[in-house]
C-alpha cells in the first residue's frame, strides 16, 4: 500500500501526540526533563526491518494491542543496553554500572513500559475516541531486528509483508538515557486509523 502526505502527516501527529505523553510519564518518573524526536514513520517492507533499527543488544517491552480497533498491533519500549542499566538504577536508586541484568531490573522495566505505553494508548485513543487497551507486557532482551523479525512472524496473518513502522525517539541528558517508542499496526489497524483520522480531519 501506498500512504499520500496527508495520512504520513495525519499518522505523525498522532504518535506525536501519544510519544508526548510517554515522555511526560518517564519525565515524571526520573524528576528529569525528557527530550522527544518527532515520530519518524516508515512503510517497510518485514525482510528489511533490520534497516530501521540498530545491532546492539537492548531490552524490548512488548505489548499487543486490543480495544475497538481491527486485528490489533504492537507497540514495543526499546531501551538500548547502555541506557537499561542507567534507566532502572534512577529508578531503583542504584549506582552500579558494571552489573548483569537482575530479576528486579526486569521487574523494572516491565513496570516503566507499563506506565509508558498506557500513557501512549491513553493519548492516542483519546484524540481517536476509541478504546486501545495493552496487553500485559512482556519482556524481549535480544537485538532488535531479532525480535521485530519473531513478532512480525507471529502475527496471524501470514501474508503481511509491509509494516508500518512509527518510531520516537526519547532521551534524557541528565541520565544519559535513550529509548524508542514502536508502533507496529497490522493491515486491518492502520486501516480504522486512517478512516478516524479522515474523519477528524473533515469534520
Amino acid at each position: 500500500m501506498m500512504l499520500n502526505a496527508t495520512q504520513c502527516d495525519a499518522l505523525r501527529e498522532l504518535g506525536n501526540i501519544g510519544a508526548a505523553h510517554a515522555a511526560t510519564t518517564l519525565s515524571t518518573m526520573l524528576m528529569s526533563d525528557i527530550g522527544m524526536e518527532v515520530p519518524e514513520i516508515h512503510l517497510i517492507d518485514i525482510s528489511k526491518i533490520h534497516e530501521h533499527v540498530g545491532d546492539e543488544l537492548a531490552a524490548l517491552v512488548l505489548f499487543q494491542i486490543t480495544g475497538e480497533v481491527s486485528g490489533g498491533g504492537y507497540v514495543l519500549l526499546h531501551i538500548p543496553k547502555n541506557s537499561v542499566i542507567r534507566l532502572t538504577n534512577a529508578m531503583l536508586g542504584m549506582t552500579e554500572m558494571e552489573r548483569e541484568l537482575t530479576e528486579m531490573d526486569e521487574s523494572a522495566l516491565l513496570e516503566i513500559g507499563n506506565i509508558m505505553v498506557s500513557a501512549f494508548l491513553d493519548a492516542t485513543a483519546g484524540l481517536l475516541d476509541i478504546i486501545m487497551l495493552p496487553s500485559p507486557p512482556s519482556l524481549i532482551i535480544d537485538m532488535p531486528h531479532a525480535a521485530f523479525q519473531s513478532i512480525l512472524a507471529a502475527q496471524d496473518s501470514t501474508d503481511i509483508n509491509e509494516v508500518v513502522l512509527f518510531k520516537t525517539e526519547l532521551n534524557s541528558d541528565q541520565h544519559k538515557i535513550t529509548s524508542n517508542i514502536f508502533l507496529l499496526p497490522n493491515q486491518p489497524m492502520l486501516n480504522d486509523i486512517l478512516k478516524m483520522l479522515d474523519k477528524l480531519m473533515t469534520a
